[in-house]
């Protein structure tokens, strides 16, 4: 059996340089060259409302495109820390070598999106983890409703996008929600889709006052669609939006395919305040311990100085698992306890019941 040559050379280089990666030494000689990992330098920039900004990104050749509606971690250096949050491209479905258009929302405790927000420009080179999510068009489609609030508009944009790339023909309907219209990111390419492509386009506004009252997902906001009843529809948005759409669906007996996808964390389980918080941390690998105060590892491990590798924090992307040597976890958002030796949990999503021995 053949193995490529500039795999195997690769192989031996990293050997040699171990305990880093290739990757570590190149980005010191420049930040966008890379042997394994994808990377994507910022070519364009701009700030379509006063909350977004929109970033045209430049892949390394490892990236291997996008399907509409998938999301990928976006890592950046603040302060000689690495951050990754997930964020949807909006472009239609790419392949490889494909550019990625991200447009990012910073909210009011969004320490990376804040960031990205204020301080992108072109040249900036930034991590980019492959496409990843089944939150993606189905191979048989009849006719699409897509819902939207907010950051949310991204997947469902590239959706829709896709579908007018590849010239779909069936009904079409969208509706998205935001707080005003010099909110909507992407109000004047919504409008020239439909205008161009004979698309049902329905904005709502949920801030209103007196006299004009917001504007949230009623289920009157569904009613004299084209070709609903065989509708798949694609919701993506905030829990309130997605949590309406679903309730309307189920209480209306309704048949249609429901699509959603949300990063969004959950509300963490309770814990009861009688029962005591025991228990030692220890972190094999750096050689430390701390106090077991109940949150999560992650966040325990932060505040001892170590630097583990996280994404989303919300439990999705699976970057931040580690190996509990010993001892018990009880996960945050389902409250299922893991007593298993030497298993791989996910630290942002988990905290210690009792003492615990992790592999970081």
């Amino acid at each position: 059996m053949s193995i490529r040559l500039p795999k195997l050379v690769g192989s031996i280089v990293e050997a040699a340089l171990t305990p880093h990666p290739v990757d570590s030494y190149l980005e010191l000689v420049d930040p966008s060259l890379t042997w394994r990992d994808v990377r994507a330098t910022v070519v364009g920039v701009s700030r379509p409302t006063e909350r977004t900004v929109r970033l045209s990104l430049r892949p390394t050749r490892q990236w291997k495109g996008h399907k509409a509606g998938q999301y990928l971690q976006l890592s950046v250096v603040i302060d000689g820390v690495r951050h990754s949050r997930c964020y949807s491209p909006a472009n239609a479905s790419a392949g490889a070598w494909s550019p990625i258009e991200l447009t990012i929302t910073a909210h009011d405790d969004g320490f990376v999106s804040t960031y990205l927000r204020d301080n992108a420009r072109e040249g900036m080179v930034l991590g980019v983890s492959q496409a990843q999510g089944e939150f993606v068009l189905p191979a048989q489609l009849t006719s699409a409703v897509f819902i939207s609030g907010g950051s949310g508009v991204t997947p469902v944009l590239s959706m829709l996008r896709t579908l007018v790339a590849k010239k779909f023909t069936g009904p079409v309907t969208f509706l998205h929600y935001a707080r005003t219209p010099a909110d909507v990111s992407y109000r004047a390419e919504l409008a020239a889709l439909a205008a161009a492509n004979g698309i049902d386009l329905r904005l709502f506004y949920t801030r209103g006052d007196a006299e004009n009252p917001g504007e949230h997902f009623t289920a009157a906001h569904l009613e004299d669609i084209d070709g609903f009843a065989d509708a798949d529809l694609f919701v993506c948005g905030p829990p309130a939006l997605m949590d309406a759409v679903t309730a309307h669906v189920t209480d209306a007996g309704l048949t249609n395919n429901v699509h959603s996808e949300a990063f969004v964390l959950a509300a963490p389980i309770a814990v009861d305040p009688n029962e005591p918080i025991t228990g030692e941390l220890s972190f094999t690998k750096a050689g430390s311990n701390a106090t077991n105060d109940g949150r999560t590892i992650l966040d325990q491990a932060e505040s001892a100085g170590l630097k583990p590798a996280s994404g989303c924090r919300m439990g999705i992307c699976f970057s931040c698992t580690a190996v509990k040597k010993t001892g018990c976890t009880r996960n945050v958002l389902t409250g299922e306890l893991n007593t298993e030796a030497d298993a791989q949990i996910q630290i942002c999503v988990n905290a210690p019941v009792g003492d615990v021995d992790i592999e970081l």
